[in-house]
């Protein structure tokens, strides 16, 4: 048997264990993937989401680089997951129901209240020109923006500040979507949504509230409630919840 030894044996060791590396990522990518297809056809497309371009897009959004993780190998589960600050990342099937409720455009500008992990804001962002995001938590949102920015969206703005108070430079919106539930529906929410344009947005307390789906026409805001949910309530910018 031939032997090696010096920096021809250093090489060779080296080229192997890049080749052993480079297929267990691809391995895990091939898993991933797999998972993820499961996840469209069996949580959202079973449960009767058919928009083709919410589909689409949840088959291009890699969840698993949005969760911790300590908690990567539930990525694809049908359920909720922990993130920082106390937050979550939504259940896939609640976001697809969210996103397909607001028919959406290419064309649209939508307002997402509560960034959180980005998942929700990446989705849109596959679907959708531009994206404006508002997140309470400093940490949950500078993180995010990391990721949008290392993903390449760039349709995708981010804010830190107070979600109940909107994004009124850059108002109407199209549509307005909101992933953290407060009391009521945010007065300035509905005036900075478009005429002709719909917010889903979670309403009420712990610990089940009701998602709400609302339009505007001719000014007027007409109000249904589509599904029982439960979300993290909406917080200040000290901390607080909102009530009336």
């Amino acid at each position: 048997m031939r032997k090696y030894s010096g920096k021809y044996g250093f090489l060779i060791i080296h080229v192997l264990l890049i080749t052993f590396l480079f297929h267990t990522v691809l391995n895990a990518q091939e898993s991933f993937n797999g998972h993820r297809e499961q996840m469209v056809k069996r949580q959202i497309q079973a449960r009767g989401i058919s928009d083709k371009k919410v589909l689409m897009a949840f088959r291009n959004v890699e969840r698993h680089k949005f969760v911790l993780p300590e908690y990567i190998r539930y990525a694809y589960n049908d359920s909720p997951l922990p993130i920082e600050e106390g937050q979550t990342i939504s259940q896939p099937y609640i976001v697809a129901f969210m996103t397909e409720a607001l028919e959406l455009e290419q064309s649209d500008k939508v307002l997402e209240i509560g960034t959180g992990s980005g998942y929700q804001a990446a989705i849109l962002a596959e679907i959708c020109d531009s994206v404006f995001t508002v997140e309470i938590f400093e940490k949950l949102g500078n993180k995010a923006k990391q990721l949008f920015a290392e993903l390449g969206y760039e349709n995708i703005h981010c804010k830190i500040g107070d979600g109940y108070k909107g994004w009124p430079e850059y108002a109407p919106f199209d549509a307005i979507i909101v992933t953290c539930s407060p009391t009521h529906v945010p007065q300035p929410l509905q005036d900075q949504l478009a005429e002709g344009g719909r917010m889903i947005i979670p309403v009420g307390t712990s610990p089940v509230q009701n998602l709400v789906l609302l339009t505007k026409k001719k000014g007027k805001i007409r109000e249904e409630k589509v599904l029982p949910v439960r979300f993290v309530p909406m917080l200040d910018e000290e901390g607080e919840k909102y009530f009336p």
